[in-house]
């Protein structure tokens, strides 16, 4: 196996990318090795200043840099050297089985719908999000921000893809999928949510157990969390906003320290043909290597070619 990271991405790069790969590198198995996407001369440099000589690294040179303010769709196609325009080649070419990335999400996302595209027979991907229980467990929420406008047979697919993921790579047998409502009654609802539990309502394709509201995201009612974009965006906000001011205030234990997310380095798009993983921006190096052993969990449970298999 071959994990591709942009060593150009993010608020840090490309140090702490850099020093985040070489922090995952610990806890892979000997035969999974790491491309690096960027600045050839600066990867180097890095690697000989540290005294870093691991035969599983490989440096793929892609001097350009897609920044954040630049226009994500022209920038992927003019700045054909960019550090995310060549990992999202090697990841078509099957040079690499999964590419990361805490640059510009918008150029990720514009490679992963115009290079890798979405899985045969599926509507939207969605971007998921992991969120902890105080049980130890955790659920998924999806989608988190790729859609804010959906329709019932959208979100239908996505508990379907987010099911997927529970059960191959959270390791959940037969997860519980709620549709996110401001009430548990069937009649309660946007015409969105309404329509969408009558589509869910019976299916043998997942297992529905009805509407959860939000003061039951932390529960163990639901393991996977339905919802469009804009809605799990702002859930997705909120958690990390929540959590900025509890770390601001000194108060902690392990369950709030779950919600920062630097444990789980970044989100997945889920439902197009290839493992793809957005991180933060503002990602540490703590952040990058959970990133990476996040991608790495993925492509070893083979979630997309199941996902296809289904669709």
């Amino acid at each position: 196996m071959r994990l591709g990271i942009d060593i150009m991405g993010g608020d840090y790069a490309p140090n702490v990318p850099l020093e985040g790969t070489v922090m995952a590198l610990k806890h892979l198995p000997k035969d999974v090795e790491v491309s690096l996407f960027g600045n050839k001369e600066q990867i180097e440099s890095y690697l000989i200043e540290k005294n870093i000589h691991d035969q599983r690294l490989f440096v793929v040179h892609a001097p350009e840099v897609i920044e954040m303010h630049e226009s994500p769709a022209a920038a992927f196609s003019q700045k054909t050297n960019s550090s995310i325009t060549v990992g999202f080649q090697h990841l078509k070419d099957n040079q690499i089985n999964a590419f990361a990335s805490a640059g510009s999400t918008g150029a990720m996302m514009v490679g992963a719908m115009q290079v890798i595209k979405s899985i045969e027979g599926i509507i939207r991907p969605c971007i998921a999000s992991i969120i902890p229980k105080p049980n130890g467990n955790f659920s998924i929420i999806a989608d988190v921000g790729l859609n804010p406008d959906c329709k019932p047979d959208v979100l239908y697919q996505y508990a379907i893809i987010a099911s997927k993921y529970s059960q191959f790579v959270l390791g959940i047998k037969q997860p519980k999928v709620a549709l996110l409502n401001i009430g548990t009654e069937p009649e309660k609802g946007n015409l969105l949510v309404k329509a969408t539990y009558d589509t869910m309502n019976n299916s043998k394709d997942f297992n529905f157990i009805g509407n959860i509201e939000s003061n039951e995201l932390f529960t163990d009612k639901a393991d996977v969390l339905i919802c469009d974009g804009f809605v799990g965006n702002i859930i997705l906000k909120m958690a990390e906003g929540f959590y900025s001011l509890l770390k601001e205030r000194n108060l902690t234990d392990d369950f709030i320290q779950k919600l920062n997310f630097e444990i789980y380095g970044g989100t997945p798009i889920l439902g197009v043909n290839k493992t793809i993983i957005i991180g933060h921006g503002a990602s540490t190096a703590l952040a990058i290597m959970n990133m990476i052993l996040h991608m790495y969990r993925v492509v070893k449970a083979e979630l997309v070619e199941k996902i296809k298999n289904f669709f």
